[in-house]
C-alpha cells in the first residue's frame, strides 16, 4: 500500500505564497513522476505541475512563472513552492504520484486526500 500525505496549504491573501509538501510512504521500489493537481468549485481537476524522476517538468500556463515544482527522492517528497498567488488559484490540491512497489512490477497512480488553498483578494 502507498500513502501520499499533503501539508502546507491554507489561506493567504493575494500576492502571498505558499509551499506545498506531499510525502509517499509504504511500499515504494520507485516513483516515476509525482506532482500536483488542482480542483476548484465546480472545476475538473487540472494538472498544475509535475515532475519526471529524470527531472522534466509541466506546469500549466496559468501558474508558470509563479510556481516552482521540485523533489527529493531521498525522501520521496514533491514540493510546490507557489508565489503570487490569486483568488483564481483558490483550490483543492491534490498529489499524484506514479509507483512502482517492485523492480518487476508496473507503476500505478497513487493520490493523495487534498489539501485546501484559499486565496482572498
Amino acid at each position: 500500500q502507498v500513502r501520499l500525505v499533503e501539508s502546507g496549504g491554507g489561506l493567504v491573501q493575494a500576492g502571498e505564497s505558499l509551499r506545498l509538501s506531499c510525502e509517499a510512504s509504504g511500499t515504494i521500489f520507485s516513483i516515476n513522476t509525482m506532482g500536483w493537481y488542482r480542483q476548484g468549485l465546480g472545476n475538473q481537476r487540472e494538472l498544475v505541475a509535475d515532475v519526471a524522476r529524470a527531472g522534466s517538468i509541466n506546469y500549466a500556463d496559468s501558474v508558470k512563472g509563479r510556481f516552482t515544482i521540485s523533489r527529493d527522492d531521498a525522501k520521496n517528497t514533491v514540493y510546490l513552492q507557489m508565489n503570487d498567488l490569486k483568488p483564481e488559484d483558490t483550490a483543492v490540491y491534490y498529489c499524484h504520484a506514479r509507483v512502482a512497489q517492485s523492480p518487476m512490477a508496473q507503476y500505478f497512480a497513487s493520490w493523495g486526500r487534498g489539501i485546501q488553498v484559499t486565496v482572498s483578494s
